[in-house]
């Protein structure tokens, strides 16, 4: 994976604030009004970690800080995720007969990440990025720090089943939350002290056994994310600050209904009310 991957960039130890942004579908949103209310408490990355559709807001966020606000909101005001899972049953139901392995292309994503972003490379962000995915012939995390931009953010954000794998240099890539749902390790690695985790809500909810089959999965997955997440906060190194935005989740969006586009301003607008307040009462 030539240019692909370096352990700690030199250009990126040292830093004092980053923005680790973790997945979750439709459920993005909720970082949009999180990003808001960091915005006008003043509060800018010198570093960003994203995961899946984490990725896809952070590399907004890195290409232009000051717009990245306005740019996000009308992002997802604008049917970004119905872009990018487009197609009637019947059409994807097409795709998975033709492929075997995936309901949606991802060129609509592409297209939709290639004319919001307009940088070509990692490096050449405005603000150090980097994103993960799941490397399928390695078992393994592959963080991307530099190279194609688009190309790294749709492997982060191929979720298995929905999207096909992103294939780079030979190498096959699904969904960085199978491997890091939210990153704050890699933030710390990285050198950051002061953190904010701006995430999709599912972790101010209990979570409880699954009462039909399709839950199953589901419930386990979670099970995962929320350990690898617990365990990341449990082993912070001293002096490291950590900030978990709150989403001001009232109802959750089950994910299987992941082109419901519904409550995408509503969303918004508690994450940004809660994390409003939570700053505002010295969470900042």
């Amino acid at each position: 994976m030539h240019g692909l991957e370096d352990a700690v960039p030199a250009s990126e130890r040292g830093t004092e604030t980053a923005f680790v942004l973790g997945g979750g579908g439709v459920l993005g949103a909720y970082e949009v009004g999180m990003l808001r209310a960091l915005d006008e408490a003043g509060i800018r990355p010198d570093l960003i970690v994203g995961t899946s559709v984490g990725a896809l807001n952070g590399a907004v966020i890195a290409a232009d800080p000051d717009r990245a606000v306005a740019r996000l909101t009308e992002l997802w005001r604008s049917d970004v995720v119905r872009t990018a899972f487009a197609g009637s049953w019947a059409a994807r139901l097409s795709t998975l007969a033709r492929t075997g392995t995936h309901l949606h292309p991802n060129d609509p994503l592409r297209g939709v990440l290639s004319e919001t972003v307009q940088v070509s490379r990692i490096e050449e962000l405005a603000v150090p990025f980097q994103c993960v995915a799941a490397s399928v012939e390695r078992a393994a995390a592959h963080w991307f720090t530099r190279g194609p931009l688009v190309e790294a953010v749709l492997a982060s954000c191929a979720v298995p089943g929905l999207l096909p794998p992103v294939v780079i240099e030979g190498e096959h890539f699904y969904d960085g939350g199978l491997v890091h749902s939210i990153p704050i390790g890699r933030a710390v690695l990285l050198g950051a002290r002061r953190v904010y985790v701006l995430h999709v809500g599912r972790i101010e909810q209990p979570l409880a056994p699954p009462r039909r089959f399709w839950e199953v999965g589901m419930v386990a997955f979670e099970i995962a994310r929320r350990h690898r997440f617990a365990e990341d906060l449990a082993t912070l190194p001293p002096g490291v600050e950590v900030h978990v935005l709150p989403a001001g989740v009232t109802e959750q969006i089950s994910p299987l209904r992941y082109r419901d586009v519904s409550q995408v301003s509503a969303c918004i607008d508690r994450a940004y009310d809660a994390s409003s307040r939570y700053l505002a009462n010295g969470g900042g």
